[in-house]
């Protein structure tokens, strides 16, 4: 261990941005097995290891570095899951630079950071490869069930967890597939679609039932899945687009960002989506403007290159160091052929022209980000067939979707819940993920999802002592 100083920080080999934009492939190679080993080997095995403590998960992140430096990749493995329901999915997903990577010691101490999401990414797919990953399945049955509103992160760590434990598990999602955002949000070159289907099939052998095309408002109430299980968690997300509030938002060549991303990876998993036949959701040809700064909207302007966009433009109203989104992320865009247009906000939509204003940074506000105010007469005209907004989501009224009014929300429009226990104001109703966080990361719904099944658990079990003592 503690090669740094004689070892640089490598990431695996990148397709050329030329045959990036050809297609919808994952960007990075995989390390092979030398190039993992001295990888890991770089680590510090700090005694205060950073990158645990800002990992939301806590992974064990300097434990599995040495035993995949040391060859022991089986318990590397092993690890790695104990902290995290899909280690191959946040290995490609997470934004590292800004966790993990951007708080390792030896990054701080200008050797370059361990790449410990490639490490991640080689571990679990030779724990796929070697056949090491099972179904957690449970030693006892309980009789007791759980039902779960949603089939994405948080919903499907909660799944898991309390399914280990024996509870009988059901989750209801809207959609036809499992696994919301993964599936339908996040684009292939970030997240193929395999991955997602390999981690539900091994869902579906632990024993954990899915009902697809559900909604709970339509086909049950809230009140009537409260009735049907012991416990219910509502993990489902936060799926509304904030609106562009601008004149000419309403135009049919403006669509959110959701709608966007959705109709391309639908079309690549197969489906017939006529919105994109008919060039709706389509950028292809077209001169694509994409208004945000968030990792939605960087997946909105990589799509759009592969999709053959005439040119790609991401207009923010702050500059790059004022990005919400993964730098990493901005640096793939730019090899790629984006072109970020700083410090620029939209004033107007008309056909085919977008006319935006230039803007200077003020003082930080509460996001701790500067304030950006518009500068007079700097109106300018950006071309745009296809204008996607990329500015964030909001809750949906889940009060009035699943037929119970009395479920409390925060101002914000997120449910309402215990921060040490997730339960909302309704007894044996749990909430978990972006519906109460807002729109976050997805390790961060995978770990409010495992803390929502430890609390469910908990109230189950008291419940059914009471029950028992009562009797």
């Amino acid at each position: 261990m503690q090669n740094f100083v004689k070892t640089g920080r490598q990431m695996p080999d990148k397709r050329s941005a030329q045959e990036r934009q050809r297609d919808f492939a994952e960007i990075y190679n995989e390390f092979n097995s030398l190039k993992a080993v001295e990888q890991s080997s770089r680590c510090a095995q700090c005694g205060v290891p950073f990158c645990q403590i800002h990992c939301p998960l806590q992974n064990n992140i300097p434990d599995w570095l040495r035993l995949t430096a040391e060859g022991r990749l089986e318990e590397a493995y092993e690890v790695a899951s104990a902290t995290n329901t899909f280690p191959e999915i946040c290995g490609r997903i997470c934004p590292q630079d800004r966790l993990c990577e951007g708080n390792c010691v030896i990054e701080k101490s200008g050797h370059g950071t361990v790449t410990i999401g490639s490490v991640e990414k080689y571990i679990t797919e030779t724990a796929f490869d070697k056949g090491w990953v099972k179904p957690r399945k449970p030693r006892v049955e309980r009789p007791q069930s759980a039902g779960i509103i949603g089939a994405g992160p948080a919903g499907l760590a909660a799944a898991e967890m309390l399914r280990a434990r024996g509870y009988q598990v059901t989750v209801y999602d809207r959609y036809d597939r499992i696994g919301g955002l993964l599936i339908y949000g996040i684009p292939n070159f970030k997240l193929e679609k395999y991955v997602v289907a390999r981690r539900a099939e091994l869902l579906e052998d632990q024993g954990i039932k899915f009902v697809l095309n559900f909604e709970v408002g339509r086909d049950a109430t809230l009140p009537e899945l409260r009735e049907k299980h012991d416990a219910v968690l509502i993990a489902t997300g936060v799926y509304k687009s904030l609106e562009l509030n601008v004149p000419g938002a309403e135009l049919s060549h403006v669509v959110p960002a959701l709608d966007y991303l959705t109709a391309s990876n639908r079309r690549g998993l197969g489906d017939i989506v006529p919105a994109f036949d008919s060039g709706t959701l389509n950028a292809e040809g077209k001169n694509v403007v994409v208004i945000g700064g968030g990792d939605t909207a960087m997946d909105c302007v990589r799509t759009a290159i592969r999709q053959q966009a005439r040119s790609v433009k991401c207009l923010y109203r702050r500059d790059r160091d004022n990005m919400p989104g993964s730098m990493r992320e901005v640096m793939n865009a730019e090899e790629e052929g984006v072109e970020f247009v700083w410090l620029s906000a939209p004033l107007e939509v008309a056909d085919k022209i977008a006319r935006a204003q230039k803007m200077v940074l003020g003082v930080p506000d509460s996001s701790k980000r500067r304030m950006p105010l518009p500068v007079a007469g700097s109106d300018y005209n950006i071309d745009a067939d296809l204008v996607i907004k990329a500015l964030g989501f909001a809750p949906e009224d889940l009060p009035g979707l699943f037929k119970e009014p009395s479920l409390a929300l925060t101002e914000r429009g997120t449910v309402k819940s215990d921060f040490r226990t997730q339960m909302t104001n309704l007894d044996g109703v749990f909430a978990a993920g972006d519906i109460v966080r807002g729109a976050s990361l997805v390790v961060w719904a995978i770990s409010d999802g495992r803390f929502a099944a430890e609390a469910m658990h908990r109230y189950i079990q008291t419940r059914s002592v009471a029950k028992a003592v009562g009797a």
